[in-house]
């Protein structure tokens, strides 16, 4: 699994994430630092399947921030998160990854490069964020 495939935007409630995917274009849907322990797991995997649910045109990794939370991450993981954000310094770490692994997933310990919606005129940036990121031709992945 490689969820940094598409460009990743910060989204922090449903219309963040349905202005994001009006756009049409593939995306990262990257949760606020941290979002698994003052959201919770449930709320992103819920959000995500929504937009998937209303855009399924569009394509979409997203990825979770469970900041040093292991316990945090094993149960979004269980819930079905597959792309996780898990500081290397967390209690557990090689076993989080390594059950992420088994399970087809991927655990980060740096969040990627992205474009937060809570950010004064980051919505007017948007559409040249994704698109500048991603050609016509190449089958929706990143250029590098």
């Amino acid at each position: 699994m490689n969820v940094k495939q598409y460009p990743a935007v910060v989204v922090h409630s449903a219309a963040d994430v349905r202005a994001v995917l009006a756009i049409g274009l593939p995306v990262t849907l990257l949760s606020a630092r941290g979002a698994a322990s003052f959201a919770g797991s449930a709320w992103w995997r819920a959000l995500v399947s929504k937009a998937r649910e209303e855009h399924p045109d569009v394509a979409v990794d997203d990825i979770l921030d469970c900041a040093d939370a292991s316990g945090l991450a094993l149960s979004a993981l269980r819930l079905g998160q597959r792309a996780l954000i898990l500081e290397a310094a967390a209690p557990g770490w090689s076993a989080v990854a390594s059950i992420a692994a088994s399970l087809g997933g991927e655990v980060l310990t740096h969040r990627p490069a992205a474009i937060d919606m809570c950010r004064r005129g980051e919505v007017r940036r948007l559409q040249d964020w994704l698109q500048v990121r991603t050609a016509p031709d190449d089958s929706g992945h990143a250029l590098s």
